[in-house]
């Protein structure tokens, strides 16, 4: 479905128009629910964008899977239409920037893809990593991450060994594993390139973040052939050009980050002490540590980024259903006819009247991880309206990002933090920025450009290509507006006691 076919932001009926002096940058940003292209001139500002949708399917509970085709093909059209409104424009670079985890196998012969992607969300290989548990700590040291069907190794194996034969042509060389970067760099590039970057080889199971190579020991424990892997490159290398054919001219593509990574880049995560959470499908709160891999408590370690032979690592915090809560109000209850409603109906109320919405409907991600946690609505009385269940998403989101402040804070690294910089579709909601003020303690910075993920991306490459610089990044920064607490310490503390309350109400359910 087309949501903005191409739109050309400085509102031209003919194409961008442009001196010869001015060069774009295009951001590709492969998010869960669709794909979208921007173009960026000299000056950092959008010029054209064009976006499209495509579906997921859950053939089951619990399961979550997409065509790898339909990522390809609305990316493909998206970034026809961007090159199409600008015209003749000089495209410098290309950056990308992707959902993270998600796992797709296709055949290096034909490029065809042997199945539904598994996407991050799908916890289909619940038993099978609870079956490694014992492994935990030495899986945590050596990848930063949980064993949890959230990330990819255990989607790899399940693939390989629900498909008849697949595993035995995997082990020969025949077929290639990709996130979302990897397969849209092989089709981009006409299939010249099997490649990733640290960001999203880290997400993977398979990657020792301390040693930056990919594990045998890793590999064995999850069962993944190593023949199937991309290689990695830097975060800023070369990830090869597009092919002709697929975008009427060859175009460097110059930086590739997984998404959440991409957004820290975009709020300018390199400066000391910053802390950025981004408001999508899912929550992502990370924060760049540097050189160093600190104790990271319940949540993970992450490369954040490579830059030449540089590597940054950060901490993060996942919550698997963020914005997704609201969407599920829409299309699952049908309660609201769009998600901006929301604002109007939570600001209704006085206050929550004791409704809590706990949206564990794949589970519940860090820092409680429990793949057996099930959605839970408590608190209803035939008073109950649906502007309480709306009070109640927008809340759930902003309670779950405490969680992770509060985790985040007890990490010396990152201990001492007062504000945090928002980026996502939902940041456009006011009722919930001030919620996420009171709850946390924190004073919320909302920039003008809020798609931090595109522009991220589109920073990268540009650095990567030498377009840009970091100091025009720094002074091209802009806020919006920013959301001051309102709540005191004591109130503050009674509402995150009374969300865990209902939190543990959740905890278990599918066990």
């Amino acid at each position: 479905m087309v949501i903005d076919r191409c739109r050309l932001v400085d509102g031209g009926a003919g194409g961008y128009t442009c001196d010869m002096a001015d060069q774009l940058i295009l951001a590709i940003d492969a998010g869960t629910t669709g794909n979208r292209v921007l173009a960026f001139s000299n000056d950092q500002a959008i010029v054209a964008d064009a976006y499209y949708e495509f579906p997921r399917t859950t053939p089951k509970p619990g399961w979550v899977e997409q065509d790898p085709d339909d990522i390809w093909s609305t990316t493909a059209q998206a970034l026809k239409d961007v090159l199409q409104a600008v015209g003749g424009a000089d495209v410098r670079a290309i950056g990308i920037t992707n959902q993270r985890e998600t796992t797709i196998l296709w055949d290096r012969a034909t490029g065809a893809p042997v199945g539904n992607a598994l996407v991050w969300q799908d916890r289909r290989t619940m038993d099978a990593c609870a079956a490694l548990a014992e492994h935990g700590a030495d899986v945590k040291n050596r990848t930063g991450l949980f064993i949890d069907p959230y990330f990819s190794a255990t989607k790899i194996a399940w693939l390989l060994d629900h498909h008849t034969g697949l595993r035995r042509r995997a082990e020969n060389g025949e077929i290639a594993f990709g996130t979302v970067d990897s397969w849209l760099i092989w089709k981009l590039t006409g299939g010249r390139q099997h490649v990733t970057d640290p960001s999203n080889a880290s997400r993977t199971l398979c990657y020792n973040i301390r040693t930056g190579e990919y594990d045998d020991a890793l590999l064995s424990l999850f069962n993944v052939p190593r023949a199937v892997l991309p290689e990695v490159r830097a975060s800023d290398g070369n990830f090869g050009s597009t092919d002709a054919a697929v975008t009427g001219r060859e175009i460097p593509i110059c930086g590739v980050l997984g998404d959440q990574h991409a957004a820290l880049f975009g709020q300018l995560g390199w400066e000391t002490g910053v802390v950025k959470n981004t408001y999508g499908t899912g929550l992502f709160m990370m924060a760049a540590t540097g050189g160093a891999i600190p104790d990271s408590g319940q949540l993970i370690n992450t490369v954040a980024w490579q830059l030449g032979e540089e590597v940054t690592y950060a901490i993060e915090g996942s919550v698997f259903i963020g914005g997704a809560c609201v969407q599920w109000l829409r299309d699952g209850l049908g309660i609201i006819g769009t998600a901006a409603e929301t604002e109007a109906l939570a600001g209704s109320l006085s206050d929550n009247d004791d409704v809590y919405f706990v949206p564990a409907l794949a589970g519940m991600g860090a820092p409680y991880w429990d793949s057996t946690a099930r959605g839970a609505i408590v608190g209803l009385t035939q008073g109950t309206t649906r502007a309480h269940l709306a009070r109640a998403a927008l809340e759930a989101i902003a309670f779950q990002t405490a969680d992770l402040v509060n985790e985040l804070q007890q990490a010396a690294a990152t201990s001492g933090f007062d504000r945090m910089r928002v980026d996502g579709g939902a940041t456009a909601n006011n009722f919930l920025m001030q919620f996420q003020a009171d709850v946390t303690g924190l004073t919320i910075e909302r920039p003008v450009i809020t798609e931090s993920t595109a522009f991220g991306a589109a920073a990268l490459a540009a650095l990567s290509s030498g377009l840009w610089s970091r100091e025009a990044l720094v002074a091209g920064r802009r806020i919006d507006r920013e959301f001051r607490p309102g709540l005191g310490a004591a109130d503050r503390q009674a509402a995150q006691a009374r969300w865990a309350s209902a939190v543990e109400r959740a905890l278990g359910w599918a066990r």
